[in-house]
């Protein structure tokens, strides 16, 4: 949140002004020069620490040497599996700063009662602090959809937690909407879904409480 200036005239809120637009813009301009791709088996010796790093920042209040299943079979659910892909964003230097990965849902929250659509879990947007409200997410996350409908998936399903600074108003203006507000192992969980081909839903009042 940007602290407005106390000057009468308002010199020092239009500093101000000037100042995030000209951020805006050097950050709008700074992902012009990223690069989007598919990441493959000669990726993963960069992309996998990368991914396993970010996580230890992202949830600190876990035990580092419990790797999850999805990481640890990386290549066979995000490379080999059908409905999987991994996606990277590299600088002009070649520096990884950004990544997001989508592989087949696995039904291990049966109180969601999704149907039989084919269905993927989006998952790992991680997004370098430097490029952060810059776009890069958003980029990332529609090159995603359309290797999604190239897959023939139908629905988009992931969860945030609200612990995540801007996490849940992000997925909204991607055009998903809330499932489910439950507590999944002690962690309060915001599950989310978003049909492909169908029309964007207004957001409801859960989620616009949520949003707040």
């Amino acid at each position: 949140m940007c602290e407005q200036g106390t000057d009468p005239s308002g010199g020092t809120d239009a500093k101000n002004e000037n100042s995030m637009n000209k951020i805006g813009m050097q950050r709008t301009d700074s992902i012009r020069n990223i690069a989007i791709s598919t990441v493959t088996v000669q990726d993963l010796e960069t992309v996998l620490p990368y991914v396993i790093e970010f996580r230890k920042q992202l949830f600190p209040m876990l035990d580092p040497q419990k790797i999850p299943r999805d990481l640890l079979d990386f290549k066979q659910l995000y490379l080999d599996g059908q409905a999987g892909t991994f996606l990277q964003a590299r600088d002009k230097s070649g520096k990884l700063v950004g990544v997001i990965g989508m592989l087949a849902y696995d039904y291990r929250f049966p109180h969601l009662d999704l149907d039989a659509r084919k269905t993927v879990e989006v998952a790992r947007l991680f997004v370098d602090p430097d490029y952060r409200r810059s776009g890069l997410g958003t980029a990332l996350f529609r090159q995603l959809t359309k290797v999604a409908k190239e897959k023939v998936v139908e629905r988009l399903y992931l969860h945030t937690h609200p612990f995540l600074e801007g996490a849940h108003e992000f997925w909204l203006k991607q055009g998903f909407y809330l499932k489910e507000c439950c507590d999944e192992s002690g962690f309060p969980t915001i599950h989310m879904e978003l049909l492909l081909g169908q029309p964007i839903k207004l957001k409801c009042s859960a989620e616009l409480e949520l949003s707040k």
